[in-house]
Order: structure tokens, then C-alpha cells, then sequence
């Protein structure tokens, strides 16, 4: 009984953290958006761009048409990332379309136009501040377990099942989006910035991704292999290897500590060798993928030919 009521205290927890940050990365993205995309004309990908597209033909609110595609789009989330990933996509598809609602009542003058807060002529500018907030709170919201809906779901459902990163599923679906600004504007410089979006957007969603998911690899050569190795399973809660070695100048043999971490954890592992063997000597070096419990997942599909191969 006790058991139960700590781990559905961290699972409240967790969960008030995830709707903390997918709320706070909302914040941003609607500032993005709002404050320095929208005045000055500029269409982004994802269903806020299409949003923007129909706001700029008819003068539709962004806000009402991003809530009506997202809710459209939300049978997807449902049928394959499964209930929880909806749930939070429903609310944060309430959110944004109240806070694209509100910003946008904050970058208006007594006429109801839009400020161009950078001054005009700055759609570059505008662009690199906006796509940089959009990019990272889209981020954000993914790293969370969350949504903003739209394009999102589709590059979400995609990742489940293939290893193509998000940043590169955006691109292709708002490559359309994008091109069909060109229906509306007439204007090719237009469309140039619009693809500046996507590309400064989709950078930032994968550098910011990639950033919280890197992961380190130790090589820890310790007389203490034991002790560092039990201090270092204790505090990580990370499987420990011990590797076979021998020194070539001694010929002694020894005991070789391999440790694959998030570069989140690095400076505690660290902290940990320094106090149990500050004589020991430690390889730190950056992994491109790691993949098993406590990692990513094999995003690999296995046919029947290849279970043949193996068999074989």
C-alpha cells in the first residue's frame, strides 16, 4: 500500500511537470508566432501556418481555424499514440489557441493592425527570433510527452514506429504548407521567407531534441574498480560492464569500467569517481545513439525475411 501511494506520487508529479513545461513552451510559442511572425506576413509550417494562411486571405481569427483543424486531427493522436498522448494534445491545442487568441490582442494598435514591434523591414529578423521561440518550445512540448497537435501528431506518429528525426518529417509536410502561401501573397520573397522559417524552426526542434537526449560513454581505468563501479550503479541507477584489460607497460591485468549515461548525469559521475578514486583515470566520449532500457527504442520493423536470414 505504501508502495502504491509513492509511485502515484511521482506519477502526479511527473505529470504536473509535463503539463508545467508543455505550458510554459506554449507561452513561447505563441509569442513567436503572434508577436514576430504574424505582423509581418510571414507563414510557417504546421497548422498554425495554415492558419495564418486563411487568416491572411479572409481575416478568420488564428486562433478559432487553428482549434477547428487541430480538433479534426485528434481521431490520429487517439487510434495510434494512444490516450495519454491525447490528452495532452487536447490541452495543449486549448492553450495555444488561447494564447495565439491573447497575443495577438497584444500586438495590435487602436485600429486593430498588427505592430511590427521590430520595425518594418525587419522580416528577417523576425524570423530568426520567431522559428528560434517556435523551435524550441515545440521542443519542449515533445521532450514532455505532449503535442501541439497539427503537423506534430503526424511527425509524432511517424517517429513511433520509424528512426526519422522530427525536425525532418516537419519539413516535408510544411514544404506544402509553405508553397501554398504563394496563392495568397503573389510573392515569391514571401515564400523565401517562409522557407527560412522552415528551416530555422526545424533546426532548432532537432538541436534542442538532441541536446536533452545525448548520451556519454565512460571508460573508467580504476585500481577501485569494485567500489567505483558499486557507488556509480547506486547513484546512476545505470548498468555497469566490466571490461577485461591489461596494462602494456606493467602487464598487469586489470578491470576496465564502461558506463553509457545522458550528458545530463556526466558531472555527477564525475563527482562520484573523484570521491571514491580521485587517482582514477576516465574516458568521456559522446555516443550518437543508445538504444535499450533507459534509452530510445529500436525504431526497426522485422519482416518474416529476416527472421529467415537468422535462421539460416
Amino acid at each position: 500500500m505504501i508502495r502504491y501511494l509513492f509511485s502515484k506520487k511521482d506519477w502526479l508529479l511527473r505529470e504536473a511537470k509535463d503539463y508545467l513545461f508543455i505550458t510554459l513552451a506554449l507561452c513561447l510559442y505563441a509569442v513567436g508566432w503572434t508577436v514576430f511572425l504574424l505582423p509581418y506576413e510571414i507563414v510557417s509550417g504546421g497548422v498554425t501556418g495554415v492558419s495564418a494562411i486563411i487568416y491572411y486571405a479572409t481575416g478568420f481569427p488564428i486562433g478559432y481555424s487553428f482549434f477547428l483543424i487541430n480538433a479534426a486531427l485528434l481521431v490520429v493522436a487517439l487510434r495510434i499514440l494512444g490516450f495519454k498522448f491525447m490528452t495532452k494534445t487536447i490541452y495543449a491545442i486549448f492553450v495555444a489557441s488561447l494564447l495565439l487568441t491573447l497575443a495577438r490582442g497584444l500586438v495590435v494598435d487602436e485600429n486593430d493592425n498588427l505592430i511590427q514591434i521590430l520595425g518594418p523591414g525587419q522580416e528577417f529578423m523576425s524570423i530568426i527570433i520567431g522559428c528560434s521561440l517556435i523551435g524550441m518550445s515545440l521542443a519542449i512540448v515533445f521532450l514532455n510527452n505532449g503535442s501541439t497537435g497539427g503537423t506534430d501528431i503526424i511527425a509524432a506518429c511517424v517517429n513511433k514506429y520509424k528512426p526519422i528525426s522530427l525536425g525532418r518529417i516537419l519539413i516535408f509536410v510544411d514544404l506544402i504548407i509553405i508553397g501554398s502561401s504563394y496563392f495568397v501573397f503573389h510573392d515569391p520573397k514571401k515564400l523565401v521567407f517562409g522557407f527560412c522559417t522552415l528551416i530555422v524552426c526545424d533546426l532548432m526542434v532537432d538541436y534542442v531534441m538532441n541536446a536533452r537526449r545525448e548520451s556519454v560513454q565512460f571508460l573508467i581505468f580504476s585500481k577501485k574498480y569494485n567500489e567505483v563501479a558499486d557507488a556509480l550503479g547506486k547513484a546512476t541507477h545505470r548498468g555497469i560492464t566490466l571490461l577485461d584489460g591489461k596494462g602494456w607497460y606493467t602487464g598487469d591485468e586489470t578491470k576496465v569500467i564502461c558506463l553509457v549515461t545522458k550528458r545530463r548525469e556526466s558531472v555527477n559521475v564525475f563527482r562520484i569517481i573523484k570521491v571514491v578514486d580521485p587517482d582514477a583515470f576516465v574516458s568521456q566520449s559522446t555516443v550518437i545513439g543508445v538504444y535499450g532500457k533507459g534509452f530510445d527504442t529500436i525504431k526497426v520493423k522485422v519482416n518474416d525475411k529476416d527472421k529467415n536470414l537468422i535462421d539460416a
